[in-house]
């Protein structure tokens, strides 16, 4: 294995370019790259706009830094313009590659337009067209390979060594970094002096890490004091896991619901700088990043995709759990490449993410009257309003009920539940299950068709299905031929992949064949049965 002399990875890919950046060791060195990087060539400078209405609510001044704005509706183009900017002319003649499934494809693409030098962006099969056709409008060669992101990368890295071509790192390039890191000069000099005054923290999504390695080299170089805050998806947290761990970290596998930080491991040169310069990284759920998508709607009728409301979803919820009060925050909106299938799956999300909504399932007597009992006792306040209420007939003494609540804060949820438990309705709050706000308020009513109720040696499982052609008839062809599917539910999401909902009986003399299935599948289906809390409310109304 070639070690790197140019920093202190024994595995870096690029040991000639590390060479050729040994500034970004020098005391100053991003400092001065940043302040030089040619991003305005392409990039525009984005309004730092105050959310008056988050700020009202959170008692402090939150400011959207809107690079949501920029002409590919993503920040990348920053980092990839300056890179292709730093190569020679006769690099640029021979052109450049690179790896991506969406924003840094289309900022490469307009960077190679504006520089006129040839492109070649490779991305996974899986990638949404409304992806792909924005890369071609802009002029580059498009090559879909890979089922996954690390094909794709490995790819197009080879193709560049095969054919000497420049590969222009998404996130991992000192270059690039710098590029994001012009986020960081724009934001110091458009607050006023009081705001700047009291500026508390910029809050940052973290994917590989670029751009806030960028936007830390830089405020932390003039404005030591400032909090750089990360933030990431609960199930995309390899920076907070590499940080805690002193070392990078990768996953296992990644939630995609924000595809555009969904990185199983983040970069060796951004990890570097994070470890020495991020003050700590924030996470924060699916249903988190849907209402800042929603509170960001409200503030500028701009919708963004869920990697770019990440870091207003971080704002909220660190400004909240440290009660604060009186500062200025920052927050970084960086992208708005939203795919429109995926927006039903964000409003579901969104006012539970809010707290603007809880849902509660509910088990009354199945007698003439209950429903107005359970009214009486649930509703005996009357700026309470049920948003949702699902029901269907029981043949028992027993009926469930699936609803929806508007609240104002989380504590009414808590004294109502407590309520209904002591009147004799066991209730219980499914606000936190995400899996019912996905699949469990689609199916109240549909009841599997047994003599013995419940369907013996039913399992239910959520299964990570990617959305290409042929997935399911993939699917089916493992798991249909030998064992009974007693439930499917699908809806489309517009994501790499989408959670699948499905039943299925498995015998006790098939449980070594389900395993040999599910290890057929492991490639591209993820199991994960569902059990405890999740499963008991789920058998509420399918059982």
């Amino acid at each position: 294995m070639r070690r790197c002399t140019g920093c202190t990875e024994p595995a870096c890919q690029t040991p000639e370019g590390c060479q050729q950046s040994l500034w970004r060791f020098q005391p100053g060195g991003y400092l001065r790259e940043i302040l030089t990087a040619r991003v305005y060539d392409v990039a525009v400078e984005t309004p730092l706009e105050l959310a008056s209405g988050l700020s009202l609510s959170l008692d402090n001044r939150l400011f959207l830094k809107r690079e949501d704005l920029q002409p590919v509706f993503s920040f990348k183009l920053r980092g990839a313009y300056n890179k292709m900017a730093s190569l020679t002319p006769e690099q640029r003649q021979r052109g450049v590659i690179t790896s991506s499934a969406g924003n840094h494809a289309q900022g490469v693409a307009l960077a190679a337009a504006r520089l006129g030098c040839k492109a070649t962006i490779c991305m996974p099969v899986t990638t949404p067209g409304i992806k792909v056709d924005a890369v071609r409008r802009l002029g580059a060669t498009v090559e879909m390979v890979g089922e996954s992101y690390t094909e794709t990368q490995s790819h197009a890295q080879a193709k560049a060594q095969e054919e000497g071509l420049v590969f222009v790192a998404p996130y991992d390039d000192p270059h690039t970094i710098a590029g994001q890191g012009t986020i960081g000069t724009e934001v110091l000099r458009q607050l006023s002096s009081a705001d700047l005054d009291g500026l508390h923290a910029i809050f940052v999504a973290i994917g590989g890490g670029g751009l806030i390695a960028g936007i830390a080299a830089y405020v932390k170089a003039l404005r030591p004091g400032v909090k750089i805050i990360g933030v990431e998806p609960t199930g995309a947290n390899a920076m907070a896991m590499s940080l805690a761990a002193g070392r990078r970290v990768t996953l296992s596998k990644v939630d995609a619901f924000a595809d555009g930080v969904a990185v199983k491991e983040v970069g060796m040169e951004t990890f570097r700088i994070c470890r020495d310069l991020v003050d700590g990284v924030v996470l924060v759920d699916n249903s988190a990043i849907s209402a800042a998508i929603k509170d960001v709607f409200n503030e500028t009728r701009s919708i963004l995709e869920p990697a770019g409301a990440v870091a207003v979803a971080g704002a909220k919820a660190y400004l909240s759990r440290h009660g604060l009060q009186g500062v200025t925050a920052v927050a970084v909106t960086s992208g708005a490449n939203m795919n429109f299938d995926r927006l039903r799956l964000v409003t579901e999300l969104a006012d539970i993410g809010g707290l603007r909504e809880a849902m509660l399932a509910t088990t009354i007597p199945e007698r003439h009257g209950s429903f107005a009992d359970f009214l009486d006792i649930a509703i005996n306040d009357a700026s309470l309003q049920i948003t949702e209420f699902k029901y269907r007939f029981s043949a028992g003494s027993e009926a469930h009920i699936l609803w929806g609540l508007g609240i104002q804060h989380p504590s009414e949820v808590t004294d109502l539940v407590e309520r209904l438990n002591t009147a004799g309705n066991p209730t219980i709050d499914i606000s936190g299950i995400e899996a019912a706000q996905v699949h469990l308020r689609h199916l109240v009513g549909g009841r599997a068709r047994s003599f013995m109720g419940e369907l013996p040696h039913e399992r239910i499982f959520q299964v990570d299905f990617p959305e290409r052609p042929g997935a399911l008839r993939r699917f089916l062809s493992v798991i249909s031929p030998t064992f009974l599917l007693t439930l499917f539910h699908y809806r489309k999401t517009g994501n790499r992949s989408t959670k699948l909902l499905v039943g299925i009986q498995v015998q006790p003399h098939q449980e070594e064949s389900f395993a040999a299935a599910q290890e057929q599948l492991a490639a591209d289906y993820t199991f994960e049965e569902l059990s405890g809390k999740a499963r008991q409310v789920f058998m509420m109304f399918i059982s």
